[in-house]
């Protein structure tokens, strides 16, 4: 290994730096870590030396970067699982039921950690949820009026040490007091009207003991990542956000003994709560000057360093160095410092360009991962300091964008015609009693119907034999008669069970989005382009960049074969426009709302073959509609229009009789749940086990008069529900809803899991659903339905 690239300053002066950076590892390290620790292949010293790796790693390949070894412009922003677990754990926030996982010195180790994070027997993990408007997951902390907030656990002081020691003075990451509060909910168990924010003072002690522990430690910076500030989701119902923000950092930044605080507010723009943290004494500011701007009024920005968030830390296409110059140069004249960096952390992005050999050479000159990034912003770090010393980059980057616009298949003629000739009715069905009626007398299903979300486990044998006819070690006939044997495994299962309506468990799909990436023109796929999601799940982004044409059928052959070898209902499974889109790095040459029609007409097309092939379900999924809703209010009702339209241009060509379906999952469904209505089909399932069918108030509220499956079992913790606790989460549902439109389904699908967790948890919903089904019949005949 190589050491550091530079020599310790008294007088740190950053010319650039990242918010964050990808911290599975180049090859995903640290998942296999994690895995094999839970597999019981590795003991715990193993995990925490594999981790320790990965760290160490990522420092020096900053360092290798360009980012200098002795200013904290390198980010110590790792995590094994999750950074708001990490908060949680390292401020004594764990759950009472997790109390035993905590050791005598407030420590919590990688065991007690995972559990918390993935649950164990009778008691549930924390709640997970989407991260602002991104594809990563967080876990939600569970606050009450008597949680003892603390300096507890020092894991992440021992991992800025650790680094310091190799010859690095690195910058640690937390997640902000505001943002978590506001992130959090209120444990079980707390008084009406408790709202976690409420416990802000208690909280804000044990975060001045962190940054104290930091100080001591030798940091000269601390991170604090404030992105709830962007977000009028999260502060909404705070009745003076502007008193919290000025409260948290007047205390913070007035506290002895604290390092220099770095306050960041990615993924949007503050607003009006940049003033009330501009005007206390933090030391940096770091702006998202990619999906926000710069303050009219730049006399807040006086005496601070800046980090300007030029460089998009979400998507993948190379920077316009010079248009982010642009931006950052009248900075100069009214911070005290300012930084050329991204938007947001690099989390969001794969590592490395570079190793994509098998993408097309003209398209990897248009993008830049995290490694290329960071290259960026030390060019623009540069050319604030010295112009001339960077012209060169500055032409070939344009030269890389302006290749773009006239590359073939990024406008298509015949795509763009077809979107112009359409009408109001492309996006319209029947009256949903019409459609109810027709549904009724083709499919005969019985009252709280079973079914699953689509995939089955994908277990080693099916990633193996992918493998090798990706490598072309099997030829496509045999390739495919090995599917051909899982989807009659997974059918036989499922008619042993007892389902009501079967999938044909996805066994040729390797994700639900670049499989369908794969098979439609105007995307390109990689090998080595990972993303963390959550936890240990990592995903690789398709790249959408040119006009999306479908040329023939994806799906339809082996629903039509599943559809072959049973009687029972098969459902066909699409993935929606929405989710492709928001599961993919997009094209920014056009606006979201006409890429998501151009998917959604190729969509449109296979829900057509799939019909002709005799599939009478088809359900296509949007667990990404929440997603990309817009953090600020204003820019919500655009965004709601155009993705309801997409997902009824991609179904409203279904006959009556058709039953679409769709599928949303982990996320918080009240401000979308009117747009939900307003998607039109047939049934909707939606995640509500693992929130403890929460999301029922808000179906109940708006008076959803179409099926709906609020998931009764979180396929993202190993535990196995009983048939009991299935059962009540039913009664619940129909308590709420009428029982005629009440399906019964898993959270989500079931790729992750494995047979036997599989098996046993669906024989408990199948009987759960037969045990609330007696029960209604045995209802008073006035009792509702």
């Amino acid at each position: 290994m190589t050491g550091p690239t530079s020599s310790p300053s008294s007088t740190p002066a950053w010319s650039a730096t990242v918010l964050g950076y990808p911290r599975t590892g180049a090859d995903r390290e640290a998942k296999k870590a994690l895995e094999a620790l839970w597999a019981g292949r590795a003991d715990l010293a193993a995990t925490e030396a594999a981790l320790a790796g990965v760290r160490a790693a990522t420092v020096r390949r900053l360092n290798s970067l360009g980012l200098p070894a002795h200013d904290a412009s390198i980010p110590s922003a790792f995590s094994a699982y999750d950074q708001v677990l990490d908060a949680a754990v390292a401020l004594g926030a764990v759950p009472d039921r997790f109390a035993d996982v905590v050791g005598g010195d407030g420590r919590v180790d990688l065991v007690g950690y995972s559990t918390i994070a993935r649950g164990r027997g009778a008691d549930a993990p924390l709640e997970m949820t989407k991260w602002f408007d991104t594809n990563y997951h967080y876990l939600v902390p569970e606050i009450s009026p008597s949680t003892s907030f603390r300096f507890a656990d020092d894991r992440g002081v021992r991992e800025f040490s650790e680094a310091l020691a190799d010859g690095f003075l690195t910058r640690p990451v937390v997640v902000g007091p505001v943002t978590f509060l506001l992130l959090s909910k209120p444990a079980a168990g707390s008084p009406d009207g408790f709202a976690p924010v409420q416990r802000l003072d208690d909280l804000l002690g044990a975060y001045e003991d962190l940054l104290r522990a930091y100080a001591a430690a030798g940091a000269e910076w601390v991170q604090l990542d404030e992105p709830a500030l962007v977000s009028g989701s999260a502060t909404a119902g705070v009745a003076d956000p502007a008193g919290l923000v000025a409260t948290a950092y007047e205390r913070l930044s007035r506290s002895p003994g604290r390092p220099r605080l770095l306050v960041t507010t990615p993924y949007g723009d503050p607003g009006e709560l940049l003033e009330p943290l501009a005007r206390t004494a933090v030391d940096g500011l770091a702006l998202d000057l990619v999906r926000g701007s710069a303050p009219r009024d730049t006399s807040l920005l006086a005496g601070k360093t800046v980090v300007g968030g030029v460089v998009d830390g979400r998507n993948v296409w190379r920077a316009d160095l010079s248009a982010a110059l642009r931006v950052l140069r009248p900075l100069q004249g009214a911070a005290a410092h300012v930084v050329a960096g991204t938007s947001t952390s690099l989390l969001h992005v794969p590592h490395d360009v570079d190793r994509e050999s098998g993408l097309d050479e003209r398209l990897r000159g248009w993008l830049a991962f995290a490694d290329q990034k960071v290259a960026e912003v030390v060019v623009l770090g540069t050319a604030l300091r010295d112009p001339d010393a960077v012209g060169e980059v500055l032409t070939a980057s344009a030269a890389a964008r302006a290749d773009r616009v006239g590359a073939p298949g990024v406008v298509r003629a015949e795509v763009r015609s077809r979107l112009a000739a359409l009408t109001p009715q492309a996006f319209r069905r029947s009256d949903y009693a019409v459609r109810r009626n027709a549904q009724d007398e083709a499919l005969g299903l019985p009252l709280l119907p079973t079914t699953t979300i689509g995939s089955f486990p994908q277990t080693a044998g099916i990633r193996r034999a992918r493998a090798a006819w990706a490598r072309g070690e099997s030829d496509d006939t045999r390739y495919e008669d090995y599917l051909r044997s899982e989807i009659d495994r997974v059918v036989a299962l499922q008619e042993e069970l007892g389902l009501d309506v079967l999938v044909h468990g996805e066994p040729e799909r390797n994700d639900m989005v670049q499989y369908f990436a794969e098979h439609l023109e105007g995307f390109a796929v990689t090998a080595h382009g990972w993303v963390q999601s959550y936890g240990s799940r990592c995903v690789r982004p398709p790249i959408l960049f040119g006009d999306v044409v479908r040329p023939e059928p994806i799906t339809v052959p082996w629903s039509a074969y599943t559809r072959s070898r049973t009687a029972k209902p098969v459902k066909g499974m699409l993935t929606g426009p929405v989710t492709i889109l928001a599961w993919s790095f997009v094209r920014d040459d056009q606006p979201l709302a006409d890429t998501a029609s151009q998917v959604a007409l190729a969509l449109r097309d296979e829900v057509a073959d799939l019909e002709a092939a005799g599939i009478g379900i088809v359900q296509v999924d949007e667990p990404a509609l929440r997603e990309l809703l817009p953090l600020r209010a204003e820019d919500q009702p655009a965004y709601l229009r155009w993705s309801v339209d997409a997902f009824r241009l991609a179904t409203a060509g279904a006959a009556d009789a058709t039953q679409v379906h769709t599928h949303l999952c982990y996320s918080e469904f009240g401000e979308v749940i009117d747009a939900i209505d307003g998607l039109d089909a047939d049934v909707t399932s939606i995640e509500a086990a693992r929130s403890r069918m929460e999301v029922l108030a808000d179906i109940a509220r708006v008076g959803f008069a179409r099926g709906i499956g609020p998931g009764v079992w979180d396929i993202h913790s190993p535990r196995v529900p009983s048939t009991e606790e299935i059962a009540e989460q039913l009664r619940a549902a129909v308590a709420a809803v009428p029982a005629r439109q009440v399906w019964v389904n898993p959270d989500c699908g079931l790729k992750t899991r494995g047979y036997e967790e599989t098996t046993a948890s669906l024989r408990h919903l199948v009987a759960a659903a037969h045990a609330v089904r007696a029960e209604l019949a045995a209802r008073p005949v006035t009792a509702p339905a």
